[in-house]
């Protein structure tokens, strides 16, 4: 396969944040409507669990967690963001990724990841599926985009015992 999975360094940005200018363009991967500033990027990401995939030395995917709640009891859960860039889709750089994701955030005591997908990306929602995710409930009209609500689907997946 030629895919290597890395820890993120900062030389991996503008790879991210163009993989991630896909996803928002795509309008079905993210509510934000611009990429955020190397800055904002490291604030919003919890520092742990932070990764890229490679091929030929160039970023083609990229996974990291967000925390969930800033209170202590919730220190094991996380909200997951992945993305895989356009030319990468349908080679297995998304299970890859992901997988080495729950088993890297795992080691690092979390026991609990949460994401939240558009219900319309299906293909998201059969990866985290493949990977022991379930989804929990849709949210109706959670957010706006365009001018337009959109649902949201909770999935979660837990460590297992």
């Amino acid at each position: 396969m030629g895919i290597f999975i890395e820890n993120f360094n900062k030389n991996d940005y503008e790879d991210v944040v163009a993989i991630h200018l896909e996803g928002i363009l795509s309008r079905n991967a993210t509510f934000l409507t611009e990429p955020l500033t190397f800055s904002n990027w490291d604030a919003k990401y919890l520092k742990e669990c932070r990764f890229v995939a490679k091929k030929d030395d160039k970023v083609i995917g990229w996974a990291a967690l967000l925390p969930f709640s800033s209170m202590p009891s919730y220190k094991g859960v996380a909200e997951v963001s992945i993305y895989i860039s356009k030319e990468a889709r349908g080679m297995g750089v998304g299970k890859a990724l992901f997988a080495h994701l729950i088993e890297e955030s795992e080691k690092a005591g979390f026991w609990t990841l949460t994401s939240l997908v558009f219900p319309e990306n299906e293909t998201s929602i059969r990866l985290h599926h493949k990977l022991g995710f379930q989804t929990l409930c849709i949210h109706k009209n959670l957010g706006k985009m365009d001018g337009v609500f959109r649902d949201v689907a909770l999935l979660e997946r837990r460590k297992k015992s």
